[in-house]
């Protein structure tokens, strides 16, 4: 089955769209001023006369205009004060836990319905406002827009039931437990994403090509992190110029401009490869941020869960417990990802020939980046060694393949050698030997007996 290419300028303005602020708030201002001109040309066109219908607002033009101006006054207020609230929780989020965390809350979507209700509500009122007039103004009659401002008034109850649910969300969102499974369950979209493609591809997990002695490398022309490929483009220009290529960068790497990024090679061993050309097409098909996203990144979630272990193990703070649950998403993530040894992609030109080879993380590097932080910084602490040696034994259970058993066995070797040495405050090494047999009873298949 030929791989089918993926990602494009579409997806990555989705993608940017989803990760800010301001899109959904962006939306519901422009649909408040198109009703409220819409509804107010209605009133226009039907008039009341001496019998306005029934259930719609019934008084005259003073009191629509108090009515508005009212519900337009307090409502920026409110805006302010949830503008000013959503700041102190992302400088919270940031300092305290990782500033990884603040592309998390920005793309909440509860935050995003509560200021698009508020910010449309207050745009609504003002524009009906202008329509309102007395009997002695320019126009010679009065005029109200009696379902505009009913619509007003129901759009202000809206904003009292959207600043209740703003609070509360806030109160949770502000608990460490809440911020973690919402990473947990980003990593775990964005594995489910890459595992799809993976299938669809029909590649078994093997390591990456050998790069021959006459590839030569493709420099970035730019700097950022690694957040996409779009392969599409980048196939075709390397399929045009009978080439093979290798990205040597994964997805939130740096890549530097100027430095090697990706490695060509022509097909035919007796020709070469345009390097300019290759260049050229790199970098229009590659997406770099200012900063890490998690649309193609597999470890991107446990960077974020390794942050706030390590942040709650730092001094300023000393919480081993929170590390200690960060620990729990990570060897779930880590046991999930044992679904594969690599997520490399790989994709075929018409012919199935291999042409493009986008390298990614692998089992054992998505493994290092979850332990071996947590085990430097809390190698002291008995609640994080007593998690560090669970984790291994529960990742240990998952592995499939030699090659995550051997990853696990390196890491098991580490900690036990560390604790050894050092052991954490109230065990001894019998402690030690009896975490360590618990891991290598899970690497053989064997899951020990709770003791009597």
């Amino acid at each position: 089955m030929r791989s089918r290419p993926r990602g494009g300028r579409v997806q990555a303005l989705r993608e940017a769209t989803t990760g800010a602020l301001w899109p959904l708030p962006t939306a519901a201002i422009l649909l408040a001023v198109g009703l409220g001109i819409g509804l107010t040309e209605l009133d226009q066109a039907l008039g009341y006369g001496e019998d306005p219908i029934r259930f719609v607002f019934t008084g005259g033009p003073s009191a629509a205009r108090t009515l508005l101006s009212a519900i337009a006054s307090s409502l920026i207020s409110v805006t302010t004060l949830l503008f000013s609230l959503t700041i102190v929780t992302l400088q919270l989020a940031s300092s305290q836990y990782s500033p990884r965390l603040l592309q998390t809350f920005v793309r909440d979507r509860v935050v995003q319905t509560c200021l698009g209700v508020l910010l449309g509500t207050f745009v609504y009122a003002l524009v009906v406002l202008r329509t309102v007039r007395s009997a002695d103004e320019a126009q010679g009659s009065s005029f109200v827009p009696r379902i505009s401002v009913t619509v007003a008034f129901l759009f202000a109850l809206a904003s009292v039931a959207a600043l209740v649910t703003f609070l509360s969300h806030q109160t949770r969102q502000l608990r460490v437990e809440t911020m973690m499974r919402d990473v947990h369950s980003e990593s775990a979209r964005t594995r489910a994403r890459l595992h799809e493609r993976q299938e669809e591809d029909q590649q078994p997990d093997r390591p990456l090509p050998q790069v021959p002695d006459s590839a030569r490398p493709l420099c970035a022309r730019s700097s950022g992190f690694l957040v996409q490929v779009f392969e599409g483009p980048l196939l075709e220009a390397v399929t045009g110029a009978g080439a093979v290529l290798l990205l040597d960068r994964r997805p939130g790497d740096t890549v530097v401009a100027g430095a090697p990024m990706a490695w060509a090679w022509s097909q035919d061993a007796g020709n070469g490869v345009q390097v300019e050309e290759l260049e050229k097409a790199l970098q229009r098909a590659v997406h770099l941020g200012h900063e890490r996203a998690d649309v193609a990144d597999p470890s991107y979630g446990l960077r974020k869960l390794v942050d706030i272990a390590a942040r709650a193990l730092s001094p300023g703070i000393n919480d081993p417990t929170t590390a200690g649950h960060a620990l729990s998403h990570v060897s779930a993530l880590l046991g999930d990802a044992a679904a594969r040894d690599t997520w490399h992609r790989r994709l075929t030109d018409e012919d199935g020939a291999e042409r493009l080879v986008l390298r990614s993380w692998t089992f054992s590097e998505l493994l290092e980046l979850g332990v071996t932080q947590v085990r430097y910084y809390g190698r002291e602490d008995l609640t994080v060694v007593d998690r560090l040696f669970a984790l291994l034994a529960e990742v240990a259970w998952r592995a499939r393949t030699p090659a995550q058993q051997r990853a696990v066995r390196q890491h098991l070797d580490a900690l036990v050698e560390q604790s050894r040495t050092s052991p954490p405050a109230g065990r001894t090494l019998d402690d030690v030997q009896r975490w360590a047999r618990t891991v290598d009873e899970a690497l053989a298949g064997r899951w020990l007996r709770p003791a009597s």
